[in-house]
């Protein structure tokens, strides 16, 4: 049995949607971050990155969304939660997903991480006063030019569209009108209509 944790309000909901669309035999471990339960030492022994999401797979302990993601699309091809079959396809799938881990989410971690990137207290003022701007800048590319069609990659439901959900729920924390952004908030209702989201969703909030 796969072992997730994660925490609320976090990335992790992506892979956590993912896991309960593939119908994957999983423990989920809640972590508290309020507490810093990611900084304790058993948890550390598991990811000394202290943060989530984790996985303990029966190979070893996987991190990063992108990585979880496509590993459970692998790991339950009958769901058909990626484009095995097309390297080009799962390619592009990849791609979306590593904008959002790389670009989208960093941008967003300025308004309450900027001590990651500088000490000075003006300098983190800027990050937060900038979010409402790159963070947009970063939507209105995806709601113009990434999403395909219902979902991210077109048709067909992917690991692209519990992710791109994840850092949509940001917005409102970030100034962004998510009403604005068409596609966006299509598919975020789209996303909203499924019952493993509703579940999953329900129990990060809970």
């Amino acid at each position: 049995m796969l072992k997730f944790y994660y925490a609320p309000g976090t990335c992790a909901l992506a892979s956590h949607i993912a896991l309960e669309e593939a119908g994957a035999d999983y423990e989920a471990v809640r972590l508290n971050f309020a507490t810093e339960d990611q900084k304790a030492a058993d948890y550390l022994a598991i990811n000394p990155k202290a943060r989530v999401p984790s996985l303990v797979t029966d190979q070893g302990v996987l991190s990063e969304t992108p990585a979880l993601l496509l590993f459970i699309a692998q790991s339950y091809p009958d769901a058909q939660l990626a484009p095995l079959d097309d390297i080009f396809a799962l390619a592009q799938a990849q791609a979306f997903n590593s904008y959002l881990c790389s670009t989208v989410h960093v941008a967003h971690s300025h308004l309450r991480r900027g001590h990651r990137w500088a000490d000075d207290p003006a300098a983190i003022e800027a990050m937060k006063a900038k979010v409402p701007q790159s963070v947009g800048e970063c939507f209105d590319l995806i709601n113009q030019e990434m999403i395909k069609g219902p979902w991210v990659l077109g048709d067909h439901y992917s690991i692209c569209d519990p992710y791109l959900f994840t850092l949509t729920r940001w917005l409102e924390g970030d100034s962004v009108d998510r009403t604005s952004l068409r596609s966006v908030d299509a598919h975020f209702q789209r996303m909203m209509d499924r019952p493993a989201v509703q579940k999953i969703v329900a129990e990060h909030t809970g």
